[in-house]
């Protein structure tokens, strides 16, 4: 099983469209046996959903996330845990062992909005992120 994360620094990403790389973990009988930090090659939103399938990632872990792209991943075959913050290798940790904490039904709204380095996945922003 192959599990991707949103990654910078070592920490789990905010923002799925925006980001610039994913640490992708490969699991074998609930541990993890590699793991690579891979760039995304300027794929963004809905073009990552396809970059992941390519990947063969069945599971990706991220902060904030919107519609269309939940919709691209759903679409891919690819479960999604999103609204996770924290250390990267820790969110897989906590997956493999049933602890993680994570939103189901985060939706990060505000596409059609100037961001100005909004970070939707660390905080609820009111009526433009519904997480």
């Amino acid at each position: 099983m192959k599990i991707a994360v949103t990654y910078e620094n070592g920490e789990v990403f905010q923002h799925f469209g925006h980001t610039e790389t994913f640490k992708i973990y490969e699991v074998e009988n609930g541990s993890i046996v590699n793991a690579q930090v891979i760039p995304t090659e300027g794929s963004g939103h809905g073009a990552l959903a396809d970059f992941l399938a390519e990947k063969q990632v069945e599971i990706l872990i991220c902060g904030g996330i919107g519609a269309g792209a939940k919709s691209a991943l759903a679409e891919a075959g690819i479960t999604l845990y999103g609204g996770v913050t924290g250390t990267a290798d820790e969110a897989v940790r906590s997956l493999l062992n049933g602890t993680l904490h994570y939103n189901a039904d985060i939706v990060c709204s505000h596409h059609n909005h100037e961001h100005g380095g909004h970070d939707c996945g660390s905080h609820s922003c009111g009526n433009k992120c519904s997480n």
